[in-house]
């Protein structure tokens, strides 16, 4: 009988933004894991805070969310569910989140189990279309109440493989094994938005976009900063210096809790990634029971972070 009598944990260093420190070795000197797992932390946390400066949180490619319609019978049949195809995204702290291959949540399931616990309550609205991008408004018939769900990426850390290792903690077994490689996976989630309004949207900022006003700057003069980062017919001297100024007062600091964006709602996890808003239609005298089997899936609120290629391509260079 095989023993797991060591101590470990999935949790992952870079939740706790730790500083730029490196170790630094000298001959003799006595290792332990700890120090490698600072050596790999060092070099993963510098990695994320580039990436999340330059790209900041949001989609890179991929990650196309869609409604399938549940199938009966025939080599098609499946139950309804909502499918996120395979793509790439950068999360709140600056990680790669990748789905090799699409993944598929269960919508009827999903919906008795909130309904079981009470999870729908304050999440249906009349006229839901102001909670969606204006594309999505435009893509074709409109429910007139409906309850709304976003769709969440989150990175997390799988265990994958045992290796014989000493047991450590209050264990003596001389079989103990020990982790030996940790996948960089995901975990996906469909949450009921409560309590959205006409001035609380609960979509996330665009990339660039700053919680106004930053460190030494009035709110005039960040509003005003913003207004002509956002005017494509600008003064190019007016958002050149908007532009400059974004960049002089992009800066911030780690911090021991990561912020949360307007798109989080208090049970998800601050650096996960908004990547859909699902409309679910429902009955407009009863808003547990679905109305029809058609969903509205809103593709084009979350944050898009294009390549430099595809920005080439799409600027005509």
């Amino acid at each position: 009988m095989t023993s797991t009598a060591t101590t470990f944990s999935t949790v992952d260093p870079l939740t706790r933004q730790p500083l730029g420190e490196r170790p630094v070795y000298a001959t003799g000197m006595l290792l332990d894991a700890q120090d490698f797992l600072d050596e790999q932390t060092y070099h993963r946390s510098r990695l994320a805070r580039a990436l999340g400066t330059v790209a900041g949180n949001g989609t890179l490619a991929g990650l196309l969310v869609q409604h399938r319609p549940e199938v009966a019978t025939g080599p098609g049949a499946g139950p309804e569910e909502i499918q996120v195809n395979a793509g790439l995204a950068v999360d709140g702290l600056g990680r790669l989140i990748e789905l090799p291959r699409p993944a598929c949540l269960r919508l009827q399931r999903w919906w008795d189990a909130e309904i079981a616990r009470d999870g729908l309550l304050q999440a249906d609205y009349t006229a839901p279309e102001r909670f969606i991008s204006a594309r999505a408004q435009a893509a074709g018939a409109l429910p007139t109440r409906a309850v709304v769900a976003d769709v969440f990426l989150r990175f997390v850390a799988c265990p994958r493989g045992l290796t014989p290792a000493f047991a450590s903690g209050p264990f003596d077994a001389l079989n103990a094994v020990s982790v030996s490689r940790l996948r960089d996976a995901y975990e996906l989630m469909l949450v009921p938005r409560q309590n959205l309004t006409d001035t609380g949207l609960g979509l996330p900022l665009r990339p660039g976009a700053f919680t106004l006003p930053v460190d030494q700057e009035t709110a005039a003069e960040a509003l005003a900063r913003e207004a002509a980062m956002d005017d494509p017919t600008a003064d190019p001297a007016v958002r050149r210096a908007a532009l400059q100024d974004a960049v002089l007062h992009g800066y911030s600091r780690s911090a021991d809790e990561l912020p949360r964006g307007p798109e989080h709602p208090p049970q998800v996890d601050a650096s996960a990634v908004f990547i859909a808003r699902v409309l679910i239609p429902v009955e407009p005298t009863d808003p547990t029971t679905r109305q029809g089997n058609a969903v509205l899936v809103d593709n084009h609120s979350r944050r898009f972070l294009p390549g430099l290629g595809v920005l080439a391509r799409w600027s005509g260079l």
